[in-house]
């Protein structure tokens, strides 16, 4: 009942998110000179700073990518997750608290709100995506047919990340600690995931910790789409769905058994 209540609610008020989303977009393309390179511009940065810093050392690692920028395309590929991963979160941990004044005074389904930040996200990330599939091209390289699993991978990961982000997004809205403690978390959690690390760099007794991070299949999968040109994980990608569909059913639980007293201490 709960899931299809939300599924109603987002087809009857599917305009409104579409044209939510759009303004989203556009104020952040309108408002700066550099328009749509601002989206682009953090995460290449980011690429780049690791490239130079770490290519050397990384390539070598990397026997299954034939070309000198071997290194260079398990980043993008790595980064292509976890920008999209932390972008959602982040979105959702302050959504109500951003939007206090409009849940306060505009009458509209609040459920809109997580859904709107989740597409203003995925929207930044195919930007991105376009970007990083011109950078392979660019240097001589293509991921071929695989690419076909680019959208399961997408999906899968906004869901995880969406589910993640709305339980501690609620929390957030009676505990505030719970934004400063997640900003801490992420910064540990990308260095548990091998985004610029293949997994046999770390010993092995901690590999089998690391494994058992979500991230870590979602990341995996992208360096065996992206990188490689190979099938997913089917394992590791329906076990991050299992538990996308989880934290996404938990979390609209608490959002509606926590929507009106939110209201209230907002």
């Amino acid at each position: 009942m709960t899931g299809r209540f939300a599924n109603s609610i987002i087809w009857r008020y599917r305009y409104f998110i579409l044209t939510s989303i759009q303004s989203d977009f556009r104020a952040r393309v309108t408002r700066s000179k550099l328009g749509m390179l601002w989206i682009v511009l953090s995460p290449l940065s980011q690429v780049v700073i690791y490239a130079f810093v770490l290519s050397s050392l990384m390539s070598q690692r990397l026997p299954g990518i034939d070309t000198p920028f071997a290194y260079s395309i398990y980043l993008m590929a790595g980064f292509q997750a976890w920008f999209l991963f932390i972008e959602i979160v982040n979105r959702c941990l302050t959504i109500f608290i951003d939007n206090a004044n409009a849940l306060k005074k505009i009458s509209f389904p609040r459920i809109a709100l997580p859904i709107i930040a989740v597409g203003a996200a995925i929207l930044n990330n195919l930007i991105f995506f376009v970007l990083v599939i011109a950078a392979y091209l660019l240097i001589g390289y293509n991921p071929g047919w695989s690419l076909v699993w680019y959208p399961v991978l997408l999906l899968v990961t906004s869901g995880l990340a969406m589910g993640l982000g709305l339980v501690l997004g609620v929390l957030n809205v009676f505990m505030r600690d719970i934004g400063q403690m997640v900003a801490i978390l992420l910064q540990f959690g990308f260095w548990i995931t091998p985004v610029v690390y293949t997994i046999d760099v770390l010993p092995e007794n901690f590999r089998e910790i690391v494994k058992l991070n979500p991230m870590f299949w979602m990341v995996d999968n992208y360096h065996r789409v992206l990188a490689y040109g190979h099938m997913p994980n089917f394992t590791s990608l329906t076990g991050a769905a299992v538990l996308a569909v989880a934290l996404l059913g938990l979390a609209l639980v608490l959002f509606r058994k926590a929507s009106g007293e939110m209201v209230d201490v907002l």
